[in-house]
């Protein structure tokens, strides 16, 4: 993943935003709305965006005006400037890269999201999380101060620790939002998450943004979750969920092998190359989908092992499965086998019992962890019995490897 730095034009001056985007040519383009007095850094927005990128999907995460890196003052903003903040991303993403095709929101950037998404023509999906479903719900942070600022027209409040400077005219737009109406309205896919334990947006407002927005929606329930997301696994989760989910309302996300005129039968495998990205390849054995790749530092995306991760994943799968099939057959106590393994490349005179003499040799090492009420014989007897996994009989016999031109 890399991150670039990005300005782009705001209701109030220049917007700061960043651009996460992963290796490689990206699969779309997201637009992330932070939530209220937040900024793009904080963590469910960094952390939800990097995580997207690891999945191939590039993601804007920005300042609305007032607020972290971003020009203008708090106290002239408010909810519609926020929904023209959101706009101005969108057409900037439209035009410098590509318009976003998912809009994502946590807190009352969700809220915005919801009314902003209308007016994006290339958003095919809206992801919220913790998002009230009346932006009203934001001034509840400073409810005992509403009667001062109606009065004296700007209160220096507290929010979150910070202090900030709220005016009549914030209160008077976020008492005037037809939310429910833009939501009956919305026309994308919507995917809800929220906390049955955020104690800072009800989880009732999951509820009422569900019932009034129409078909296909889904609720996605964040056991366990705070409303910032502070552990990171939350946003890892919520990140893998939003990309399968909208793999269905985004063909750009679909991993589809590309065409060719060789058709796997039953028992064959079919690697096929994924261009414009370097290593990464679609494989299709034996009716099992999955991905090949290399890592980022040999100038791949990372979006699947290796093809020596794989070797050593056959090779693992194997043993155990051989080590498990002999002691089921003699039925003794074993409850699990695990396989760690390792790959490299070592000078063959390093090598102490190794036939080859010159360059270089595979070594792979193995290690087995053996569970159950096992005794120490038949501990031995299975450490043997992995010797003889077809796997590992195959990679120490001479092979073959017949190849031509389809």
């Amino acid at each position: 993943m890399r991150s670039e730095k990005v300005m782009f034009d705001g209701t109030g001056g220049k917007l700061a935003a960043r651009l996460d985007l992963p290796v490689g040519t990206p699969l779309m383009y997201a637009l992330f709305a932070h939530c209220f007095t937040c900024s793009k850094d904080v963590f469910a927005a960094s952390r939800v965006s990097a995580a997207l990128t690891s999945l191939g999907i590039a993601t804007l995460r920005f300042d609305f005006t007032g607020l972290g890196e971003s020009d203008g003052e708090f106290e002239n903003t408010n909810f519609t400037s926020n929904i023209a903040d959101l706009l101005q991303a969108a057409e900037f993403l439209g035009e410098k890269y590509e318009a976003p095709k998912l809009l994502i929101g946590h807190s009352l950037g969700g809220a915005a999201v919801l009314a902003a998404a209308g007016d994006i023509p290339s958003a095919k999906a809206v992801a919220t999380i913790g998002a009230p479903f009346d932006p009203a719900h934001a001034g509840q942070h400073f409810i005992d101060q509403h009667d001062q600022i109606k009065k004296d027209g700007v209160v220096k409040v507290d929010i979150g620790g910070r202090p900030f400077n709220v005016s009549r005219q914030f209160l008077e737009d976020i008492e005037d939002q037809a939310q429910a109406e833009k939501l009956h309205h919305l026309r994308k896919a919507l995917l809800i998450f929220h906390s049955p334990l955020d104690n800072i947006v009800g989880i009732n407002n999951a509820t009422n943004i569900f019932v009034a927005a129409k078909h296909p929606k889904s609720f996605i329930s964040l056991d366990k979750a705070d409303h910032l997301l502070s552990r990171k696994e939350d946003a890892q989760y919520v990140a893998e969920v939003i990309a399968s989910w909208a793999r269905r309302y985004i063909p750009e996300l679909s991993q589809n092998m590309p065409k060719t005129r060789l058709k796997p039968e039953a028992g064959e495998t079919l690697v096929v190359g994924a261009p414009p990205a370097k290593f990464l390849q679609y494989v299709e054995s034996n009716g099992h989908s999955l991905l090949a790749d290399e890592p980022l530092s040999y100038g791949g995306t990372n979006r699947g092992p290796s093809p020596y991760d794989l070797l050593l994943s056959s090779l693992g799968a194997c043993t155990s499965m051989t080590i498990r099939m002999y002691a089921d057959r003699k039925k003794w106590p074993l409850e699990n086998v695990a396989v760690k393994l390792q790959h490299k490349k070592i000078h063959a005179e390093d090598c102490a019992d190794c036939e080859t003499t010159d360059g270089k040799i595979d070594v792979m090492t193995r290690e087995i962890e053996l569970t159950g009420d096992l005794s120490d014989e038949q501990k031995s007897r299975l450490m043997e019995i992995a010797d003889r996994c077809p796997v590992h009989k195959t990679l120490h016999s001479e092979v073959k490897i017949e190849t031509s031109m389809a």
